[in-house]
């Protein structure tokens, strides 16, 4: 299952919501404004970013520019206390499924959270005729209208 983090007004948060739909895959969207994090999700999203905190976390947010918070310098209880206060620090979306971890908005990228079976086959190219032309084809067609418009 895939658990998308949003906000209201999130312009990224909205293309993934929209992909997803798209793509049929079943998501849980949880609004890190109206209903903040516990403890359990947040250490789970620090411990599956890459880098750490500087990968959930925006240094350019209101909060950490005004107050001149030293994030660096938080233990992880008191980075947690600090994000469940101020959730707005969290970059949006962060999309968790079991195998991929992804903060932001990537055309590319996103594509990882489509079953290997779907993104083989859609490498693969099909026709119209072919059964899975439903699920590959149409991105096959909008890779090619922009190779096209490009050139």
């Amino acid at each position: 299952m895939i658990v998308l983090y949003t906000s209201p007004g999130c312009a990224s948060c909205r293309k993934v919501k929209k992909f997803l739909k798209e793509n049929d895959l079943e998501f849980i969207e949880k609004n890190i404004i109206t209903l903040p994090l516990n403890e359990v999700e947040l250490r789970h999203l620090i411990q599956r970013s890459e880098n750490g905190t500087s990968d959930i976390i925006s240094t350019r947010s209101k909060i950490i520019r005004e107050s001149d918070i030293d994030i660096d310098s938080m233990s992880l209880n008191e980075l947690i206390r600090f994000i469940q206060t101020n959730p707005t620090v969290l970059r949006r979306p962060i999309i968790v499924s079991n195998r991929n971890f992804q903060v932001g908005y990537d055309e590319e990228e996103i594509e990882m959270f489509l079953p290997r079976k779907i993104r083989e086959v859609a490498a693969k190219g099909c026709e119209e005729d072919c059964e899975n032309f439903p699920y590959c084809g149409h991105w096959r067609n909008e890779e090619e209208e922009i190779i096209t418009e490009s050139r």
